[in-house]
Protein backbone atom coordinates (compact mmCIF):
# COMPACT_ATOMS: atom_id res chain seq x y z
CA UNK A 1 0.00 0.00 0.00
CA UNK A 2 1.39 3.63 -0.96
CA UNK A 3 2.34 5.74 2.29
CA UNK A 4 0.31 8.28 0.40
CA UNK A 5 -2.93 7.36 -0.39
CA UNK A 6 -7.27 8.74 -0.75
CA UNK A 7 -9.75 6.49 -2.03
CA UNK A 8 -13.48 7.05 -2.21
CA UNK A 9 -16.09 4.98 -3.18
CA UNK A 10 -19.58 6.79 -4.92
CA UNK A 11 -23.10 5.11 -4.68
CA UNK A 12 -26.19 7.00 -5.44
CA UNK A 13 -27.62 5.56 -2.78
CA UNK A 14 -25.38 6.91 -0.03
CA UNK A 15 -26.65 10.31 -0.07
CA UNK A 16 -26.13 12.67 2.70
CA UNK A 17 -28.57 15.27 1.34
CA UNK A 18 -30.04 17.18 -1.68
CA UNK A 19 -27.99 20.68 -1.69
CA UNK A 20 -30.31 23.67 -0.97
CA UNK A 21 -28.69 26.09 -3.67
CA UNK A 22 -28.81 28.72 -0.58
CA UNK A 23 -25.95 27.29 0.97
CA UNK A 24 -23.72 29.07 -1.87
CA UNK A 25 -24.86 32.39 -0.85
CA UNK A 26 -23.18 35.81 0.34
CA UNK A 27 -23.03 38.87 2.02
CA UNK A 28 -22.96 42.52 1.45
CA UNK A 29 -22.81 44.70 4.30
CA UNK A 30 -23.29 48.80 4.68
CA UNK A 31 -18.94 48.70 5.63
CA UNK A 32 -16.37 49.74 3.80
CA UNK A 33 -16.70 49.78 0.13
CA UNK A 34 -18.73 46.89 -0.23
CA UNK A 35 -21.82 49.41 -0.80
CA UNK A 36 -20.65 52.54 -2.34
CA UNK A 37 -17.44 52.07 -4.76
CA UNK A 38 -18.50 48.29 -4.48
CA UNK A 39 -22.33 47.55 -5.61
CA UNK A 40 -23.07 51.28 -6.54
CA UNK A 41 -20.40 53.92 -8.01
CA UNK A 42 -22.32 56.39 -9.85
CA UNK A 43 -20.01 58.02 -12.36
CA UNK A 44 -18.20 55.04 -12.69
CA UNK A 45 -17.78 53.80 -16.94
CA UNK A 46 -19.87 50.86 -16.02
CA UNK A 47 -22.15 52.17 -14.01
CA UNK A 48 -25.89 51.52 -15.29
CA UNK A 49 -28.95 54.45 -14.67
CA UNK A 50 -29.44 54.02 -11.31
CA UNK A 51 -25.59 53.35 -10.56
CA UNK A 52 -25.06 50.28 -9.96
CA UNK A 53 -21.77 48.64 -11.48
CA UNK A 54 -22.19 46.91 -14.02
CA UNK A 55 -18.66 44.97 -14.04
CA UNK A 56 -19.95 43.51 -10.39
CA UNK A 57 -23.39 42.44 -11.60
CA UNK A 58 -21.68 40.76 -14.70
CA UNK A 59 -19.21 39.04 -11.89
CA UNK A 60 -22.14 38.50 -9.19
CA UNK A 61 -24.61 36.38 -12.21
CA UNK A 62 -21.08 34.79 -13.10
CA UNK A 63 -20.93 33.46 -9.46
CA UNK A 64 -25.06 32.16 -9.63
CA UNK A 65 -25.53 33.49 -6.15
CA UNK A 66 -28.85 32.49 -4.94
CA UNK A 67 -29.37 34.84 -1.44
CA UNK A 68 -27.39 37.68 -0.50
CA UNK A 69 -27.44 38.55 3.24
CA UNK A 70 -28.24 42.54 3.86
CA UNK A 71 -27.63 45.16 5.71
CA UNK A 72 -25.64 43.55 8.17
CA UNK A 73 -23.56 42.42 10.00
CA UNK A 74 -22.40 44.07 13.02
CA UNK A 75 -24.21 47.42 11.30
CA UNK A 76 -27.52 46.25 11.51
CA UNK A 77 -27.36 46.26 15.18
CA UNK A 78 -27.40 50.14 14.86
CA UNK A 79 -29.57 50.49 11.70
CA UNK A 80 -32.63 52.49 11.68
CA UNK A 81 -34.64 51.00 8.15
CA UNK A 82 -36.75 53.94 8.09
CA UNK A 83 -33.77 56.40 7.11
CA UNK A 84 -32.99 54.33 4.12
CA UNK A 85 -36.08 54.86 2.39
CA UNK A 86 -38.29 57.49 0.75
CA UNK A 87 -36.39 60.61 -1.20
CA UNK A 88 -32.46 60.05 -1.12
CA UNK A 89 -32.20 63.55 -1.00
CA UNK A 90 -34.12 63.91 2.69
CA UNK A 91 -32.42 60.51 3.70
CA UNK A 92 -30.35 61.56 6.78
CA UNK A 93 -26.48 60.72 7.36
CA UNK A 94 -25.95 58.81 10.44
CA UNK A 95 -22.76 58.32 12.42
CA UNK A 96 -22.36 54.34 11.81
CA UNK A 97 -21.05 52.86 15.53
CA UNK A 98 -19.96 49.21 14.38
CA UNK A 99 -17.44 50.36 11.87
CA UNK A 100 -17.18 54.10 13.16
CA UNK A 101 -18.03 55.48 9.55
CA UNK A 102 -20.83 57.87 8.20
CA UNK A 103 -23.61 56.03 6.72
CA UNK A 104 -25.41 58.51 3.69
CA UNK A 105 -28.05 55.55 3.28
CA UNK A 106 -28.07 56.80 -0.22
CA UNK A 107 -28.40 53.05 -1.03
CA UNK A 108 -30.98 51.38 1.19
CA UNK A 109 -33.81 48.71 1.43
CA UNK A 110 -35.82 49.44 -2.22
CA UNK A 111 -32.42 50.04 -3.96
CA UNK A 112 -30.92 46.97 -2.89
CA UNK A 113 -33.57 44.95 -3.64
CA UNK A 114 -33.25 46.03 -6.66
CA UNK A 115 -29.49 45.23 -7.34
CA UNK A 116 -30.60 42.00 -5.84
CA UNK A 117 -33.32 41.25 -8.89
CA UNK A 118 -30.73 42.31 -11.30
CA UNK A 119 -28.00 40.47 -9.95
CA UNK A 120 -30.46 37.45 -10.34
CA UNK A 121 -30.32 36.99 -6.12
CA UNK A 122 -32.89 36.63 -3.51
CA UNK A 123 -32.55 38.92 -0.39
CA UNK A 124 -32.09 37.64 3.29
CA UNK A 125 -32.82 40.46 5.62
CA UNK A 126 -31.59 40.72 8.74
CA UNK A 127 -33.21 43.26 12.04
CA UNK A 128 -32.18 45.45 14.18
CA UNK A 129 -32.50 43.85 18.06
CA UNK A 130 -29.69 45.57 19.44
CA UNK A 131 -30.48 49.33 19.75
CA UNK A 132 -34.30 48.32 18.58
CA UNK A 133 -36.78 45.54 19.01
CA UNK A 134 -39.76 43.99 18.22
CA UNK A 135 -41.99 47.03 16.95
CA UNK A 136 -39.23 48.11 14.44
CA UNK A 137 -38.90 44.60 13.04
CA UNK A 138 -42.79 44.25 12.57
CA UNK A 139 -42.71 47.57 10.93
CA UNK A 140 -39.70 46.74 8.49
CA UNK A 141 -41.56 43.39 7.61
CA UNK A 142 -44.90 45.16 6.89
CA UNK A 143 -42.87 47.60 4.68
CA UNK A 144 -41.43 45.00 2.61
CA UNK A 145 -43.74 42.07 2.62
CA UNK A 146 -47.09 43.36 3.29
CA UNK A 147 -49.10 44.13 -0.03
CA UNK A 148 -51.20 47.51 0.68
CA UNK A 149 -53.48 49.10 2.82
CA UNK A 150 -51.37 49.45 5.85
CA UNK A 151 -49.20 52.54 7.29
CA UNK A 152 -45.86 50.53 6.23
CA UNK A 153 -46.95 48.63 2.86
CA UNK A 154 -48.95 52.16 1.72
CA UNK A 155 -45.19 54.01 2.61
CA UNK A 156 -43.53 52.07 0.44
CA UNK A 157 -45.77 52.31 -2.21
CA UNK A 158 -45.67 55.97 -1.45
CA UNK A 159 -41.98 55.62 -2.19
CA UNK A 160 -42.54 54.33 -5.66
CA UNK A 161 -42.25 50.21 -5.04
CA UNK A 162 -45.85 49.30 -5.79
CA UNK A 163 -45.53 45.36 -5.41
CA UNK A 164 -44.04 43.72 -2.59
CA UNK A 165 -40.79 42.51 -2.03
CA UNK A 166 -41.73 39.13 -0.98
CA UNK A 167 -38.51 38.79 1.19
CA UNK A 168 -38.72 34.97 2.81
CA UNK A 169 -35.46 35.05 5.07
CA UNK A 170 -35.04 37.29 8.07
CA UNK A 171 -32.45 37.03 10.35
CA UNK A 172 -32.92 37.98 14.16
CA UNK A 173 -30.32 40.35 15.13
CA UNK A 174 -26.25 39.28 14.30
CA UNK A 175 -23.58 38.22 16.91
CA UNK A 176 -25.78 39.12 20.53
CA UNK A 177 -22.82 37.29 21.90
CA UNK A 178 -20.51 39.49 21.32
CA UNK A 179 -19.54 42.55 23.65
CA UNK A 180 -18.60 44.22 20.33
CA UNK A 181 -22.24 44.49 19.31
CA UNK A 182 -23.97 47.28 19.69
CA UNK A 183 -26.72 46.09 22.32
CA UNK A 184 -25.18 43.29 23.70
CA UNK A 185 -27.22 40.76 25.28
CA UNK A 186 -26.99 37.72 27.46
CA UNK A 187 -27.94 34.31 25.95
CA UNK A 188 -31.56 34.20 27.96
CA UNK A 189 -32.09 38.12 27.16
CA UNK A 190 -31.58 37.77 23.17
CA UNK A 191 -33.44 34.27 23.49
CA UNK A 192 -36.17 35.80 25.12
CA UNK A 193 -36.64 39.00 22.81
CA UNK A 194 -35.69 36.30 19.17
CA UNK A 195 -38.68 34.36 20.65
CA UNK A 196 -41.24 37.61 21.05
CA UNK A 197 -39.89 39.22 17.91
CA UNK A 198 -40.02 35.58 15.83
CA UNK A 199 -43.56 35.47 16.99
CA UNK A 200 -44.86 38.65 16.42
CA UNK A 201 -43.19 38.57 12.73
CA UNK A 202 -45.19 35.43 12.13
CA UNK A 203 -48.57 37.36 12.50
CA UNK A 204 -47.60 39.60 9.50
CA UNK A 205 -46.11 36.95 7.19
CA UNK A 206 -46.69 33.30 8.90
CA UNK A 207 -43.97 32.28 5.58
CA UNK A 208 -41.06 33.39 7.13
CA UNK A 209 -38.10 31.59 7.64
CA UNK A 210 -36.36 32.73 10.82
CA UNK A 211 -32.56 32.88 11.85
CA UNK A 212 -31.62 33.10 15.57
CA UNK A 213 -28.11 34.24 16.21
CA UNK A 214 -25.82 31.55 17.55
CA UNK A 215 -22.14 31.93 19.00
CA UNK A 216 -19.93 34.38 16.98
CA UNK A 217 -16.84 31.73 16.46
CA UNK A 218 -16.02 28.88 18.70
CA UNK A 219 -13.91 30.73 20.71
CA UNK A 220 -16.41 32.59 22.16
CA UNK A 221 -17.01 31.91 26.76
CA UNK A 222 -20.63 31.04 25.88
CA UNK A 223 -20.22 28.44 23.27
CA UNK A 224 -21.86 26.37 23.14
CA UNK A 225 -24.07 26.90 25.83
CA UNK A 226 -25.26 30.49 24.16
CA UNK A 227 -26.82 28.13 21.47
CA UNK A 228 -28.65 25.66 23.73
CA UNK A 229 -29.76 28.86 26.35
CA UNK A 230 -31.52 30.35 22.70
CA UNK A 231 -33.12 27.39 21.76
CA UNK A 232 -34.47 26.67 25.41
CA UNK A 233 -36.20 30.06 24.28
CA UNK A 234 -36.87 30.25 20.59
CA UNK A 235 -36.83 26.32 19.48
CA UNK A 236 -40.53 26.46 18.25
CA UNK A 237 -40.31 30.08 16.73
CA UNK A 238 -37.22 29.77 14.27
CA UNK A 239 -36.46 27.93 11.72
CA UNK A 240 -32.43 27.98 12.07
CA UNK A 241 -29.85 29.10 13.84
CA UNK A 242 -26.47 30.98 12.51
CA UNK A 243 -23.08 29.80 12.89
CA UNK A 244 -19.71 32.44 12.02
CA UNK A 245 -16.26 31.66 11.68
CA UNK A 246 -13.21 33.18 10.16
CA UNK A 247 -9.76 31.98 9.61
CA UNK A 248 -6.00 33.22 8.93
CA UNK A 249 -2.85 31.74 8.69
CA UNK A 250 -1.57 34.00 12.05
CA UNK A 251 0.88 31.38 12.23
CA UNK A 252 2.45 31.80 8.73
CA UNK A 253 2.48 27.71 8.78
CA UNK A 254 0.73 27.08 5.43
CA UNK A 255 -0.01 23.22 6.75
CA UNK A 256 -1.83 23.90 9.84
CA UNK A 257 -3.63 26.70 8.02
CA UNK A 258 -5.66 24.20 5.40
CA UNK A 259 -6.17 22.21 8.72
CA UNK A 260 -9.16 24.96 9.90
CA UNK A 261 -11.61 23.44 8.02
CA UNK A 262 -11.27 20.79 10.45
CA UNK A 263 -12.10 23.03 13.48
CA UNK A 264 -15.18 23.77 11.15
CA UNK A 265 -16.63 20.44 10.96
CA UNK A 266 -16.24 20.19 14.60
CA UNK A 267 -18.02 23.73 14.70
CA UNK A 268 -21.09 22.41 12.72
CA UNK A 269 -21.14 18.83 14.47
CA UNK A 270 -21.53 20.89 17.90
CA UNK A 271 -24.23 22.86 16.98
CA UNK A 272 -26.38 20.32 15.75
CA UNK A 273 -25.69 17.78 18.41
CA UNK A 274 -26.83 21.30 20.51
CA UNK A 275 -29.56 21.66 18.57
CA UNK A 276 -30.72 18.17 18.77
CA UNK A 277 -30.40 18.03 22.58
CA UNK A 278 -32.48 20.88 22.79
CA UNK A 279 -35.15 19.15 20.53
CA UNK A 280 -34.90 16.47 22.71
CA UNK A 281 -35.42 17.94 26.24
CA UNK A 282 -38.78 19.82 24.35
CA UNK A 283 -40.00 16.68 22.77
CA UNK A 284 -40.22 18.69 19.70
CA UNK A 285 -40.81 17.33 16.25
CA UNK A 286 -38.86 19.43 13.95
CA UNK A 287 -35.58 19.91 13.55
CA UNK A 288 -33.24 23.50 13.87
CA UNK A 289 -31.51 23.61 10.48
CA UNK A 290 -28.00 25.73 10.47
CA UNK A 291 -27.68 28.61 8.39
CA UNK A 292 -23.39 29.51 8.31
CA UNK A 293 -24.41 32.72 7.29
CA UNK A 294 -20.81 34.21 7.66
CA UNK A 295 -18.12 32.41 6.87
CA UNK A 296 -14.51 33.02 5.29
CA UNK A 297 -10.65 33.66 5.56
CA UNK A 298 -10.31 37.02 7.09
CA UNK A 299 -7.15 38.47 8.77
CA UNK A 300 -4.93 40.10 6.32
CA UNK A 301 -6.09 43.40 6.90
CA UNK A 302 -6.75 43.71 10.88
CA UNK A 303 -3.65 45.86 11.50
CA UNK A 304 -4.69 48.70 8.78
CA UNK A 305 -8.38 48.44 9.90
CA UNK A 306 -7.80 49.18 13.39
CA UNK A 307 -5.85 52.13 12.53
CA UNK A 308 -8.49 53.51 10.36
CA UNK A 309 -11.78 53.25 12.64
CA UNK A 310 -9.66 54.06 16.14
CA UNK A 311 -7.15 57.70 14.14
CA UNK A 312 -9.13 58.56 11.40
CA UNK A 313 -13.57 57.69 12.19
CA UNK A 314 -16.28 59.10 10.67
CA UNK A 315 -15.62 58.50 6.79
CA UNK A 316 -18.02 57.56 4.01
CA UNK A 317 -16.99 54.08 2.88
CA UNK A 318 -13.40 53.79 4.36
CA UNK A 319 -11.09 51.03 2.73
CA UNK A 320 -11.77 48.49 5.47
CA UNK A 321 -11.36 44.59 5.32
CA UNK A 322 -9.75 44.78 2.23
CA UNK A 323 -7.65 41.37 2.25
CA UNK A 324 -5.93 40.49 -0.54
CA UNK A 325 -6.22 36.72 -0.60
CA UNK A 326 -3.55 34.70 -2.12
CA UNK A 327 -3.41 30.82 -2.98
CA UNK A 328 -3.54 29.27 0.33
CA UNK A 329 -6.65 31.21 0.99
CA UNK A 330 -8.38 30.07 -2.23
CA UNK A 331 -7.48 26.43 -0.80
CA UNK A 332 -9.47 27.02 2.24
CA UNK A 333 -12.07 28.15 1.18
CA UNK A 334 -12.17 25.47 -1.43
CA UNK A 335 -11.72 22.96 1.93
CA UNK A 336 -14.54 24.86 4.10
CA UNK A 337 -17.55 24.72 0.92
CA UNK A 338 -16.69 20.91 1.11
CA UNK A 339 -16.88 20.94 4.69
CA UNK A 340 -20.70 22.38 3.93
CA UNK A 341 -21.54 20.23 1.40
CA UNK A 342 -20.72 17.58 3.96
CA UNK A 343 -23.19 18.86 5.86
CA UNK A 344 -25.92 19.79 3.66
CA UNK A 345 -28.40 17.81 5.76
CA UNK A 346 -28.43 20.23 8.31
CA UNK A 347 -26.59 23.44 6.83
CA UNK A 348 -28.93 24.75 4.51
CA UNK A 349 -27.69 28.17 4.00
CA UNK A 350 -24.41 29.78 3.81
CA UNK A 351 -22.92 32.87 2.73
CA UNK A 352 -19.49 33.38 1.95
CA UNK A 353 -18.59 36.96 3.96
CA UNK A 354 -18.35 39.11 2.13
CA UNK A 355 -19.31 39.69 -1.52
CA UNK A 356 -17.64 42.80 -2.57
CA UNK A 357 -14.62 44.69 -1.81
CA UNK A 358 -15.10 43.71 1.54
CA UNK A 359 -12.98 40.37 2.36
CA UNK A 360 -14.55 39.20 -0.94
CA UNK A 361 -14.20 37.31 -4.09
CA UNK A 362 -14.65 40.44 -6.19
CA UNK A 363 -12.71 44.05 -6.05
CA UNK A 364 -12.87 46.95 -7.48
CA UNK A 365 -10.94 50.16 -8.18
CA UNK A 366 -12.69 52.84 -7.78
CA UNK A 367 -11.80 54.54 -11.25
CA UNK A 368 -10.94 51.20 -12.93
CA UNK A 369 -12.37 47.25 -13.09
CA UNK A 370 -13.65 44.94 -11.48
CA UNK A 371 -11.78 42.02 -10.96
CA UNK A 372 -11.48 38.25 -9.01
CA UNK A 373 -9.61 37.49 -6.21
CA UNK A 374 -8.43 33.61 -5.90
CA UNK A 375 -10.81 32.89 -3.68
CA UNK A 376 -13.48 33.76 -6.56
CA UNK A 377 -12.75 30.22 -8.21
CA UNK A 378 -13.65 27.50 -5.65
CA UNK A 379 -16.74 29.77 -4.82
CA UNK A 380 -17.65 29.92 -8.26
CA UNK A 381 -16.85 26.02 -8.88
CA UNK A 382 -19.29 24.89 -5.74
CA UNK A 383 -21.69 27.06 -7.22
CA UNK A 384 -21.60 26.27 -10.75
CA UNK A 385 -21.19 22.09 -10.39
CA UNK A 386 -22.41 21.88 -6.67
CA UNK A 387 -26.25 21.70 -7.68
CA UNK A 388 -28.29 18.43 -6.67
CA UNK A 389 -27.18 15.52 -4.26
CA UNK A 390 -24.42 15.82 -2.15
CA UNK A 391 -23.04 12.07 -1.78
CA UNK A 392 -21.11 10.32 0.98
CA UNK A 393 -17.97 9.13 -0.62
CA UNK A 394 -16.92 6.88 2.25
CA UNK A 395 -13.25 8.52 2.36
CA UNK A 396 -10.30 6.64 3.25
CA UNK A 397 -6.71 8.22 3.06
CA UNK A 398 -3.48 8.91 4.40
CA UNK A 399 -3.26 11.39 6.87
CA UNK A 400 -1.05 14.20 8.85
CA UNK A 401 -0.62 16.27 12.08
CA UNK A 402 -0.18 20.06 12.02
CA UNK A 403 0.71 22.30 14.79
CA UNK A 404 -2.61 22.32 16.13
CA UNK A 405 -4.44 19.67 14.52
CA UNK A 406 -4.14 16.19 14.84
CA UNK A 407 -5.02 13.07 12.23
CA UNK A 408 -5.59 15.76 8.96
CA UNK A 409 -6.57 13.84 5.92
CA UNK A 410 -4.35 15.16 3.07
CA UNK A 411 -6.86 14.66 1.00
CA UNK A 412 -10.39 15.97 1.68
CA UNK A 413 -13.35 14.99 -0.84
CA UNK A 414 -17.02 15.27 -1.53
CA UNK A 415 -19.19 14.52 -4.13
CA UNK A 416 -22.26 15.92 -5.66
CA UNK A 417 -24.69 13.87 -8.25
CA UNK A 418 -27.08 16.18 -10.79
CA UNK A 419 -29.60 13.41 -10.98
CA UNK A 420 -31.40 15.60 -13.54
CA UNK A 421 -28.71 16.59 -15.88
CA UNK A 422 -26.75 13.04 -15.12
CA UNK A 423 -23.84 14.50 -14.33
CA UNK A 424 -21.10 13.29 -11.23
CA UNK A 425 -18.72 16.24 -9.83
CA UNK A 426 -16.01 14.51 -7.25
CA UNK A 427 -14.64 18.27 -5.47
CA UNK A 428 -11.04 17.45 -3.59
CA UNK A 429 -8.21 19.24 -2.23
CA UNK A 430 -4.92 17.75 -1.31
CA UNK A 431 -3.56 19.19 1.77
CA UNK A 432 -0.08 17.55 1.37
CA UNK A 433 2.69 20.63 0.13
CA UNK A 434 5.08 18.29 -1.12
CA UNK A 435 2.87 15.30 -2.58
CA UNK A 436 1.18 14.59 -5.48
CA UNK A 437 -1.38 11.95 -4.39
CA UNK A 438 -3.31 9.60 -6.66
CA UNK A 439 -7.67 9.80 -5.55
CA UNK A 440 -9.12 6.46 -6.48
CA UNK A 441 -12.62 6.72 -7.72
CA UNK A 442 -15.16 3.36 -7.25
CA UNK A 443 -18.17 4.66 -9.71
CA UNK A 444 -19.14 1.19 -10.34
CA UNK A 445 -22.34 2.20 -8.95
CA UNK A 446 -22.37 4.82 -11.74
CA UNK A 447 -22.71 2.92 -14.55
CA UNK A 448 -22.39 4.43 -17.87
CA UNK A 449 -20.51 7.48 -16.37
CA UNK A 450 -17.41 8.89 -18.03
CA UNK A 451 -15.11 10.87 -17.37
CA UNK A 452 -15.87 14.62 -18.45
CA UNK A 453 -13.13 16.74 -17.76
CA UNK A 454 -10.60 17.95 -14.52
CA UNK A 455 -10.10 21.30 -13.43
CA UNK A 456 -7.53 22.43 -11.03
CA UNK A 457 -6.26 25.39 -9.42
CA UNK A 458 -3.10 24.92 -8.31
CA UNK A 459 0.08 27.51 -8.10
CA UNK A 460 3.53 26.86 -6.81
CA UNK A 461 3.92 29.51 -4.72
CA UNK A 462 1.33 29.62 -2.15
CA UNK A 463 1.33 32.95 -1.12
CA UNK A 464 0.91 34.42 -4.47
CA UNK A 465 -2.21 36.69 -5.28
CA UNK A 466 -4.24 38.18 -8.02
CA UNK A 467 -4.40 41.59 -9.14
CA UNK A 468 -6.61 44.08 -11.41
CA UNK A 469 -3.26 43.99 -13.37
CA UNK A 470 -3.78 40.33 -13.83
CA UNK A 471 -4.30 36.80 -12.37
CA UNK A 472 -1.25 34.86 -11.05
CA UNK A 473 -4.01 32.31 -9.48
CA UNK A 474 -6.40 31.03 -12.05
CA UNK A 475 -8.15 27.36 -13.14
CA UNK A 476 -7.06 25.33 -15.72
CA UNK A 477 -8.19 22.26 -17.76
CA UNK A 478 -5.74 19.43 -17.38
CA UNK A 479 -5.62 16.51 -20.09
CA UNK A 480 -3.23 13.58 -18.85
CA UNK A 481 -4.35 13.05 -15.16
CA UNK A 482 -7.08 10.69 -15.01
CA UNK A 483 -7.52 7.45 -15.85
CA UNK A 484 -10.89 5.31 -16.10
CA UNK A 485 -11.12 1.54 -16.49
CA UNK A 486 -13.86 -0.57 -15.12
CA UNK A 487 -15.72 1.92 -13.22
CA UNK A 488 -12.60 2.75 -11.23
CA UNK A 489 -11.55 6.49 -12.15
CA UNK A 490 -7.34 7.20 -10.73
CA UNK A 491 -6.89 10.92 -10.94
CA UNK A 492 -3.55 12.50 -10.17
CA UNK A 493 -4.06 15.59 -7.67
CA UNK A 494 -0.82 17.77 -7.33
CA UNK A 495 0.59 19.04 -4.52
CA UNK A 496 -1.69 22.10 -2.46
CA UNK A 497 -4.44 22.13 -5.36
CA UNK A 498 -8.10 22.21 -5.31
CA UNK A 499 -9.63 19.67 -8.08
CA UNK A 500 -13.11 19.48 -9.70
CA UNK A 501 -13.59 16.07 -11.06
CA UNK A 502 -16.40 15.58 -14.09
CA UNK A 503 -17.95 12.59 -14.83
CA UNK A 504 -21.14 12.49 -17.27
CA UNK A 505 -23.51 9.50 -18.24
CA UNK A 506 -22.70 8.66 -21.69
Amino acid sequence: MDKKFARITLDPEHRISRVDKRIYGSFVEHLGRAVYGGVWQPGHASADEEGFRRDVLDLVRELQVPIVRYPGGNFVSNFYWEDSVGPVAQRPRRLELAWRSTETNEVGVNEFARWAKKAGTDLMMAVNLGTRGIDAACNLLEYCNHPSGTKYSDMRIAHGVQEPHHIKTWCLGNEMDGPWQVGHKTAREYGRLADETAKALRQIDPTVELVACGSSNTGMPSYPQWEATVLEEAYNSVDYISLHTYYGNRLNDTANFLACSDDMDRFIRTVVATCDFVKAKKRAKKDIMLSFDEWNVWFHSDASDSDTMQNRPWSVAPHLLEDQYNFEDALLVGLMLITLLKHSDRVRMACLAQLVNVIAPIMTEENGPAWRQTIFYPYLHASKYGRGVALNTAQRASKHDTKEFTDVTDVETVAVWDDEKEELTVFAVNRDLENAIVLESDLRAFEGYQFAGHIVLEHGDCKAVNSAAGEAVAPSTVEDRDQMEDGLLRSRLSPASWNVIRLKKS
